[in-house]
């Protein structure tokens, strides 16, 4: 006999015993058409250690050209083989994506496919479907839950900060208590950046991916509760810049795999730490040196055609998506540079190309992606209040001005909100959500301007109006009057799910001279302050402070400054 289970009543859960079982098979009715979709998982038959599922999903939203189903199982079961979709599992977290002659999916229409597997003990039904990051539903009339009821735990949320605590680093914490007047704000939540292969289980006995998650269920206690990683270790990584260099070589994809995500998706996938829900910002910097910094602008470099050619930076980030992605309570975050990067029309379309390109690499599809992250690590304002872009001055736009310099957006929250726009005009789903990253773009303290600049010129109405102090937005180094930013915060804004303390303030961008190190970090002159620049920041000096040490390394001068240029002050 059958057993069978529209997502999501988890009200109608069915264990089964051995072969033969009961039926639970909810009829159609009219409320289904409320819900983006539905799945029907039936067991068609069952024996002592495996059987045969089929699955039937309806999309009610928008036509699709391409899809893919996740699911969780409570049990060991696994898929041998199947028919119909390409199948994947890691760990409990399972996978269905179309095959290149199923893709279509239009509203209304419905896709069949089945598999079979193996398991032990009891084979639980799945409770929870998602399809595209969307989770599937039924209005059953009361019986189960409907399309306005709360979320069945483990399911993706739309939101992952909504109604969340943040994770804190105790090792962060600790250095930033330590400084003076550091505990003001050493209880923020920041991220956890595993740079290297070496930090998954720790750098010089400190924390290991595994202890930040066992102490963020301790924080979590009965709430919900965000983690926050970056996944920043690519072959060949940050080709434009030397003081962010990685371990691994520019061909080096395999190691790249095996070595580093694989490891990071298995524990990630462990249930012990399915309650956290676990955000993931996927490699810095990287995706967009290859719209900017190629042939044959002037900007290229050596390494970024390398990266290009061998297509390593496109592939590595879809294997990670896809791998990462498995778990049901990971939520992926693409980084999508700044505006100061990318906001330029001949950058814009091209990069959020690009990023569907590595969305839809190496098995992984765009269901795979919860949003993107923008201002990494970076100093651009979120927003400026005293110019816009379709200001003028004179009859003059200050598009034409050397600091906006033809760039279509002056801040990063204008730069978010059409990013995301533009990624879901090209097939991004509707509830693609944004993270900023505010820890060091604050830019307050006595400089920071209470009204716009002296209508002279474009000039000096933008330099004397504007928030952001750097001489140049292509500079981003340990940033001379810099200041934290908005405290992290969930929901800010139309289209945006946080404002983030992604890079831990304190935490330096590159070394000010040569630095002789064991971690493959070169010395880049953009962290030098008496370099007088490059194409990259129209050959400006390079704004940096003195002193700093290594990328990642505490920085004690650079917090203290954060601190005192706070926007909000402290």
């Amino acid at each position: 006999m059958s057993r069978t289970r529209t997502a999501i009543l988890a009200a109608l859960a069915l264990v089964a015993g051995t072969a033969g079982a009961a039926v639970a098979a909810i009829p159609p009715d009219a409320g289904v058409a409320a819900v983006p979709c539905t799945v029907d998982y039936k067991v068609q038959n069952q024996w002592d250690s495996g059987f045969t599922a089929a699955v039937t999903v309806t999309n009610n939203s928008a036509a699709k050209s391409s899809w893919a189903v996740k699911w969780s199982y409570a049990g060991n079961q696994k898929i041998t083989s199947g028919w119909n979709a390409k199948l994947s599992q890691s760990g409990t977290a399972a996978t269905a994506a179309n095959e290149s002659y199923n893709g279509t999916l239009g509203t209304g229409s419905s896709v069949s496919f089945g598999f079979n597997g193996t398991y032990s003990g009891t084979n639980a039904l799945p409770t929870t479907f998602t399809l595209d990051g969307v989770t599937c539903n039924v209005d059953d009339g009361g019986s189960g839950p409907g399309p306005t009821d709360p979320p069945v735990p483990g399911a993706k949320v739309d939101n992952p900060y909504a109604g969340a605590k943040v994770y804190v680093n105790p090792e962060w914490k600790a250095k930033a208590t330590a400084e003076t007047g550091g505990s003001r704000i050493a209880n923020q939540p920041t991220g956890v950046w595993l740079d290297r292969t070496a930090a998954i289980n720790g750098v010089n006995g400190g924390m290991g991916l595994r202890a930040h998650l066992d102490a963020a269920l301790a924080q979590k206690g009965s709430d919900e509760l965000v983690v926050q990683l970056v996944i920043y270790n690519l072959p060949g990584r940050d080709c434009a810049a030397l003081a962010s260099n990685g371990e691994l070589g520019a061909t080096e994809i395999d190691k790249y795999k095996t070595q580093y995500i694989d490891p990071i998706a298995a524990i990630l996938a462990d249930s012990k730490y399915a309650g956290l829900r676990i955000v993931t910002t996927v490699e810095i910097d990287s995706l967009p040196n290859l719209v900017t910094n190629v042939s044959p602008r002037a900007t290229a470099t050596a390494n970024c055609d390398t990266m290009k050619a061998n297509g390593n930076y496109i592939k590595g980030v879809g294997y990670a998506l896809n791998k990462l992605g498995d778990a049901p309570n990971v939520y992926n975050y693409v980084d999508a540079g700044h505006h100061g990067w990318l906001g330029w029309d001949d950058n814009f379309a091209p990069s959020a190309a690009l990023f569907k390109e590595a969305a839809t690499a190496e098995g992984a599809t765009i269901a795979d992606v919860h949003g993107f992250i923008v201002n990494t690590a970076n100093y651009s304002a979120l927003k400026e209040n005293h110019f816009t872009v379709n200001d003028s001055v004179g009859g003059t736009s200050v598009r034409t001005s050397k600091w906006i310099d033809w760039n279509r957006y002056v801040d990063e929250q204008s730069y978010a909100q059409a990013m995301r726009n533009q990624l879901v005009s090209i097939g991004f789903p509707s509830g693609l959500g944004m993270l900023i990253d505010t820890s060091r773009n604050g830019w307050g303290g006595t400089a920071r301007p209470t009204g716009p600049g002296a209508t002279t010129n474009v000039d000096t109405y933008i330099d004397g109006g504007r928030f952001d102090r750097r001489l140049n937005t292509g500079n981003w180094c340990n940033q001379s009057g810099a200041g934290l930013g908005e405290r992290p915060q969930a929901s800010p804004a139309a289209g945006i799910d946080a404002y983030v303390w992604m890079k831990p303030p304190g935490e330096s961008d590159g070394s000010s001279t040569a630095i002789p190190n064991d971690e493959g970090k070169g010395f880049d002159r953009m962290c030098d302050p008496t370099y007088t620049g490059n194409p990259r920041n129209n050959n400006n000096m390079s704004g940096a402070l003195p002193n700093a040490p290594l990328s990642g390394h505490w920085f004690s001068a650079q917090f203290q400054e954060l601190m005192k240029n706070a926007y909000p002050a402290l």
